[in-house]
């Protein structure tokens, strides 16, 4: 091969390389990444059918025994994180706040260009976490999983949605978007099994009949 014509396609390759980094750059995690693709289907009716079965307990619980929201990256919380991550064009000040941007919220469909008008949910609540084995925990426990950005756990929504949906498990709530339904149980199945969480009995019902129609 000419030494010309092998610089000549070194250079237009290097060039294409540093447009595909840039536009990563730009549009990488922090413009619209959404939820941690959660398990498939057949991993969660794996992963649920693992899970250890046991009536609740809320005796103790108190919301602030899992600390929320700590830094995650440079000086943004968890909230601030999750909607940088979930939103598209997200402005942010020297702080961390989102001061524009578009978010859609998958559980209703809606979008939002203002963050006060959306929630941080936690997809397996927090009180339904110490219902099924979280009281046990540690509180630097509780508090990883409160500020969980790895796992499918947390998700920027509609805040009187997330507010409706309170502390309700698959059996008594679900994503009003049913195209969202079989994310939505993959996920919280992946995160009990993750963090070692029971189910109670109507909960598990719940979550084979919509893994059943993934």
């Amino acid at each position: 091969m000419p030494k010309v014509y092998a610089r000549r396609r070194l250079s237009i390759l290097a060039a294409f390389t540093g447009l595909i980094a840039s536009v990563g750059l730009l549009n990488g995690p922090t413009a619209s990444a959404a939820l941690p693709t959660p398990v498939s289907a057949a991993t969660a009716r794996s992963y649920l059918a693992s899970l250890t079965v046991a009536t609740e307990n809320r005796t103790g619980y108190n919301r602030d025994l899992f600390p929320t929201w700590i830094t995650i990256s440079g000086t943004c919380n968890t909230r601030e994180y999750i909607l940088k991550r979930d939103g598209s064009n997200v402005v942010t000040d020297s702080s961390c706040a989102a001061t524009s941007g578009s978010w859609y919220s998958p559980y209703d469909g809606a979008t939002w260009t203002a963050a006060s008008d959306l929630d941080i949910d936690h997809l397996v609540p927090l009180a339904e976490a110490w219902d099924s084995g979280a009281g046990k925990w540690t509180t630097a426990q509780r508090q990883a999983f409160a500020n969980d950005v790895t796992r499918p756990q947390l998700l920027a929504v509609t805040d009187n949605v997330n507010q409706a949906k309170g502390d309700q498990d698959p059996a008594t709530w679900m994503p009003s978007r049913t195209a969202y339904r079989c994310t939505y149980v993959r996920a919280w199945v992946q995160v009990k099994y993750y963090y070692n969480l029971s189910v109670d009995s109507a909960e598990k019902t719940a979550l084979q009949n919509y893994l059943s129609a993934c």
